[in-house]
């Protein structure tokens, strides 16, 4: 190595790599190495054909909207296999002039028999064939059918698509299955140790009291028997309209999908007809504020040779902005500053650990289980919560921790906090759409509700053109807000919500000093 360093330095191979063969050297049978030059073209060798960068608009959302009103966008991803699905905008939130719980049955439904599939059977095989799987989700806002396989079965994918979200026969026999998968899911969702799922319906329930996003997802217990064919029929008359939908590929070429959609899309009579729609709800939703609270005995949710131990959790949660407002990124960033998570973690980087409830919160009170930010956004509204959990008879202590963290959040932010922060949420949004149906869920949600898509460099540069005086000014609008709270557990030592608010509304977050004659 010194040897070699030596000779760099005398610039010994100089010639040599000018000419591309060091001059005077030989082959060991005493034959001299040919002197050519390697920045000449070899004789005998083809003329090498470079790939060269293509133009932007081979990595742009194409969106095409045909005439019945549908909006078909694609994203190209190179690769042997495709995601398609239909987005409609039609979820929980959409139920307020229904009987509760239609999306939730819906969900289930979906992929069951159809005027062209006599079963569920019937349609995986069919999928099979071009190695692909199915998937429905229902959310507050948003049914989604989705579909990965090769990408040349795109013209039976998107035929299956159509006929499964425009035909389905929901046989009695299936709606009374899907009746029991239902009552069995509710049962697990009271009995799981995780309450996330349970939490996370609560806070909706609390912050928007009976409307639009705050309509519970799950369908109760008592709307199980209720919903039947016509009432599903009714409903998906209203919001399963061509105008209502986007569909969405990654993976395959535009033109082509466009096709499809024409073929199988246009001009297709839905079972339940094609009447004018009148029913349709429109509502903006309203933030109210307020708290729900479940007493429930959790001493014995997980039992075993190490039980988890009894807890309450609590979460609070306040008003933050629609995904359509610049403010968004801001609170995105806010929210990756807080991160948090669990009281075990296996750290790492990319793990949250140097984030405000990990550093705050979770290193500094030991008798803390959680302490998790989330924030859930809607095309009207959002809500940024943080979830926490401990032992009963720390309650009032924790609640007090939150609002001291809520009200930190006003503070100062350094700089060094910040750009972890934006570096975390870039390389999170970066790491998450080299995923082809997290790329398909994100094309499909951005054209449905503005009917364009941001690309992830444009959203990269927004996220680091954030300032600190940007979350200090959306979080100071935002403490001014009523405060929404779910509360689930022993809740004997839980604040009273009035003595919540006050200390969101303090200097300090503190709770009012609550003062006894007899402990």
């Amino acid at each position: 190595m010194a040897v070699a360093t030596a000779w760099l330095r005398r610039g010994v191979w100089g010639p040599a790599r000018r000419c591309g063969l060091a001059a005077g050297r030989s082959y060991s049978g005493g034959s001299a190495y040919p002197s050519v030059s390697l920045t000449c073209p070899l004789p005998g060798v083809p003329k090498a054909v470079f790939a060269a960068a293509e133009g932007r608009e081979r990595f742009e959302t194409r969106v095409t909207v045909l005439e019945n009103g549908l909006r078909v966008a694609s994203q190209n991803k190179f690769g042997q296999f495709c995601t398609v699905g239909l987005l409609i905008n039609s979820g929980s939130r959409h139920e307020a002039k229904y009987l509760s719980g239609i999306s939730h049955f819906l969900e289930k439904l979906a992929f069951s028999s159809t005027a062209q599939f006599g079963s569920k059977d019937e349609i995986l095989l069919t999928l099979e064939k071009h190695g692909g799987i199915c998937d429905c989700q229902a959310s507050r806002d948003t049914i989604m059918y989705a579909v990965s396989a090769d990408a040349k079965g795109l013209d039976t994918v998107v035929n299956l698509l159509a006929d499964v979200a425009l035909q389905p026969r929901l046989s009695d026999e299936e709606i009374e299955m899907t009746r029991m998968a239902i009552r069995f899911e509710l049962e697990d969702l009271n009995m799981r140790p995780d309450p996330e799922p349970l939490l996370t319906e609560m806070i909706h329930a609390a912050a928007y009291k009976d409307n639009t996003v705050g309509l519970n997802r799950f369908c109760p217990v008592e709307n199980t028997d209720k919903i039947d064919r016509e009432v599903l029929h009714l409903y998906l008359r209203n919001y399963y309209t061509p105008d209502r939908m986007v569909l969405a590929g990654v993976g395959i070429e535009h033109e082509q999908l466009v096709e499809c959609a024409k073929k199988h899309l246009l001009g297709v009579e839905p079972v339940w007809g094609s009447r004018q729609t009148k029913d349709v709800d429109r509502s903006v939703a309203q933030y109210t504020g307020g708290i729900v609270k479940v007493e429930k005995d959790m001493s014995d949710v997980s039992l075993g040779p190490t039980p988890i131990p009894e807890l309450t959790h609590i979460m609070i949660g306040l008003e933050s902005c629609s995904f359509l407002e610049e403010d968004f990124i801001p609170f995105a960033v806010l929210n990756m500053m807080m991160g948090g998570g669990g009281s075990f973690s296996a750290g790492g980087p990319g793990k949250g650990m140097f984030t405000r409830l990990y550093l705050n919160v979770l290193n500094r009170h030991h008798w803390m289980y959680n302490a998790t930010s989330y924030h859930h956004s809607y095309e009207d509204t959002g809500l940024l919560c943080i979830h926490a959990s401990a032992d009963p008879k720390q309650v009032r202590e924790m609640v007090e921790i939150i609002t001291r963290e809520f009200i930190l959040m006003a503070g100062a932010v350094g700089e060094v906090e910040l750009e972890r922060a934006k570096t975390q949420l870039k390389s999170m949004l970066m790491m998450n759409l080299e995923s082809r149906p997290v790329i398909f869920e994100d094309v499909g949600r951005q054209v449905l509700a503005t009917n364009t898509r941001k690309l992830p460099h444009e959203l990269c540069a927004l996220i680091s053109q954030v300032k600190s005086t940007d979350i200090k000014r959306v979080v100071t609008k935002m403490l001014h807000k009523k405060p929404a709270v779910a509360a689930l557990g022993d809740l004997t030592d839980l604040p009273t919500y009035e003595h919540i608010q006050a200390a969101l509304s303090s200097k300090d977050g503190r709770l009012p000093r609550m003062y006894r004659l007899f402990r």
